[in-house]
């Protein structure tokens, strides 16, 4: 059986209308000062594999064909197969991988959506071995995406790692009044930095721990000097990264009473509420699922030094 699929449920069907609407009818966590665009149920498809690209050191970005995708809002994500199907099922490894949506554009023969991701485990690995042609399950979108920003407010981007790729749509909504800072431990590490430069008007600060691009240190460094700089009201600072990261950014955007977004990247089997895996801690008690709640939360929500 496919993970992806379920027993005897065809690919390219949409959930079933229970399932849809138990992920619409969740409310994010925190308040929503802002407002949130509307979602678009998601649907569970055959992508086919156009293109991996090796994107420098263990960096990569799938290309998928995917039939009736429904399009996507900023931070929202995607269930992968880890790795593409074959004519035996796969059951090593069995559980499908959440991965950001990068970018999504209509074409002829459907959504072209991308992927950005690390080779970190086996199922990554399958993943970048996937050739052009293959088949790749995909359930989304899925989540709870960035709130809009007030208009004619500032706002600040901070990514570091993977977190690189729930930005990419953001920034395009978002500029010209938003600012890109992207951290890394080396430039090798930084993921779809050309693809931020075409933006129009938006402006980009790197760090680098190493120095090998941009600034040599961390990037919540960088977002200190910003916010300290900026005029008032304080821009609404939007992230995603490694949990201490994002832990940092909140520290540093509440202390200088900054509105700051943080999207999780708890680990997830399912994506939609019933493994229960991806809890995190809420300050006001209690836990709140990243996959249907999140996996955008107001930062000051989360109880980070509980966090996995």
């Amino acid at each position: 059986m496919d993970p992806l699929n379920g027993a005897g449920r065809p690919a390219n069907h949409p959930p079933p209308p229970e399932l849809s609407r138990f992920l619409l009818a969740q409310s994010p966590a925190g308040p929503r000062d802002m407002a949130t665009p509307p979602l678009h149920p998601p649907i569970r498809a055959d992508g086919t594999v156009v293109e991996v690209r090796h994107e420098g050191g263990s960096n990569r970005r799938i290309s998928l064909l995917v039939p009736g995708w429904p399009g996507s809002e900023p931070g929202q994500f995607a269930m992968l197969s880890p790795g593409a199907r074959s004519a035996v099922p796969r059951t090593d490894p069995l559980l499908p991988r959440p991965m950001a949506v990068f970018r999504s554009q209509a074409t002829d023969d459907g959504h072209l959506v991308e992927f950005l991701f690390k080779v970190t485990g086996r199922g990554t690995a399958l993943m970048a071995e996937a050739l052009t042609g293959q088949v790749v399950g995909v359930v989304g979108p899925l989540g709870r995406p960035f709130p809009r920003v007030p208009e004619a407010g500032a706002c600040v981007l901070v990514g570091g790692g993977t977190g690189i790729a729930s930005l990419y749509a953001l920034a395009i909504r978002e500029a010209p009044t938003a600012m890109l800072l992207l951290g890394a431990g080396s430039r090798d590490d930084l993921m779809g930095v050309e693809d931020f430069e075409a933006v129009d008007d938006l402006e980009i600060r790197i760090a680098t721990e190493d120095g090998s691009r941009g600034e040599q240190g961390l990037v919540t460094q960088l977002l200190e000097r910003v916010l300290d700089e900026a005029q008032s009201p304080p821009p609404t600072v939007f992230s995603c990264g490694p949990t201490p990261m994002m832990a940092r950014v909140a520290e540093i955007a509440a202390a200088r009473g900054a509105t700051c977004w943080a999207s999780l990247e708890n680990n997830m089997a399912c994506g939609f509420g019933v493994c229960l895996g991806c809890a995190a801690p809420i300050r006001a008690g209690g836990y709140a699922l990243v996959c249907n709640t999140g996996p955008v939360f107001e930062a000051s929500t989360v109880t980070w030094e509980a966090m996995p």
